[in-house]
């Protein structure tokens, strides 16, 4: 099993590789990024890199998630009507969302190949699937609904 320090050092192997500097900001928002449970918005991610760094400005919180991106360390999906949210690049998933409750469920990629395949035929058009997240009702809303629409 892989270790949140081993994949730290993975990490920052990869951008010295790619002849960028490692700076203790970047190894702040590395270590935030592979702490995190679940998906961070850069908001969030600012405030835990402040807790550990406070002198990290906000601005170079987002430039460092901007490199990270580039270079394929994360990735950033927007889910539903809320702000961008960044996690570590990985399997290719997609994401719902839940309208009612707000939770948001990963999806293996593989949910969207007919979609994906159609896209490009009908359409020409390619699908990022880092990007991929719909909106809709979960089974557990809907549950709700349906039973305080048969109560009353």
């Amino acid at each position: 099993m892989t270790s949140a320090v081993d994949n730290i050092d993975e990490i920052l192997s990869t951008i010295r590789g790619a002849d960028h500097r490692v700076t203790t900001a970047k190894r702040t928002v590395v270590e935030v990024l592979v702490g995190a449970n679940e998906h961070m918005t850069a908001e969030a991610i600012t405030v835990a890199v402040q807790r550990r760094r406070p002198e990290v400005s906000p601005s170079t919180v987002y430039r460092i998630l901007e490199e990270f991106e580039e270079l394929g360390i994360v990735v950033h999906a927007h889910l539903s009507q809320a702000a961008a949210v960044y996690h570590l690049a990985g399997a290719i998933h997609g994401h719902l969302t839940c309208d009612i409750c707000k939770v948001t469920f990963e999806i293996p990629s593989s949910h969207f190949d007919a979609l994906s395949k159609d896209l490009l035929t009908t359409f020409g058009f390619q699908l990022d699937r880092h990007h991929v997240a719909l909106t809709g009702t979960c089974q557990k809303c809907r549950e709700a609904l349906s039973a305080t629409t048969h109560n009353t």
